[in-house]
């Protein structure tokens, strides 16, 4: 709604392209809201150069992802459940059974749910068969910092949004690069050894 998703996405790609032999592409999961709906939300112009997923089936060609979203009442936002929802043929075809995959969110307030929300996402990976890969505590002693708000989670890197108008904080963009590094290793160590 606001690009706080997207720029922990960008900075999560920064981190996949430190890990040689792998390659981190954007995809946007297709909007659901209209435009009249988004204009009086307020939303924030999107990035024309990372293209909406075409269909499902696109899924099935990656090695591992890092699914990114909004949280609404603790669970993923309407657009990603949205494309979650698309993949039955996938499921049913086991396209996507043992590849990893995991979450960075964004929240509007430290209650939010940055931890039930991937908690709450982590279904559509065990219906997939895939495998979570969640970040631990591996990022060190920045996962203890408390002179600072600062979003994120064992289970991913995260933001916390406010009204729209805070932006990431540095700490916050650090750990989306660290998570993207993390991810890269994962998928490198299970897919080409």
């Amino acid at each position: 709604m606001y690009g706080h998703v997207e720029c922990l996405a960008k900075r999560i790609k920064k981190g996949i392209e430190t890990v040689d032999g792998v390659e981190g592409v954007l995809y946007r999961a297709p909007e659901t809201l209209s435009e009249d709906v988004l204009v009086k939300m307020q939303a924030a112009p999107k990035d024309d150069s990372i293209p909406e997923i075409s269909s499902p089936s696109d899924l099935a060609d990656a090695d591992g992802f890092l699914f990114g979203f909004p949280t609404r009442f603790g669970c993923m936002a309407a657009q990603m459940k949205a494309l979650f929802d698309s993949t039955g043929l996938l499921w049913k075809e086991q396209k996507l059974v043992g590849k990893p995959a995991g979450f960075f969110v964004s929240t509007g307030s430290q209650g939010g749910g940055q931890e039930t929300s991937a908690w709450a996402a982590i279904t559509q990976l065990a219906h997939h068969g895939m495998l979570f890969v969640p970040i631990g505590y591996t990022f060190g002693a920045g996962m203890f910092e408390m002179d600072s708000i600062l979003g994120g989670s064992p289970y991913g890197a995260g933001v916390f949004a406010g009204d729209g108008s805070r932006e990431a904080t540095e700490a916050e963009l650090a750990l989306a690069e660290y998570q993207g590094k993390y991810m890269a290793g994962v998928v490198k160590k299970l897919v080409h050894g």
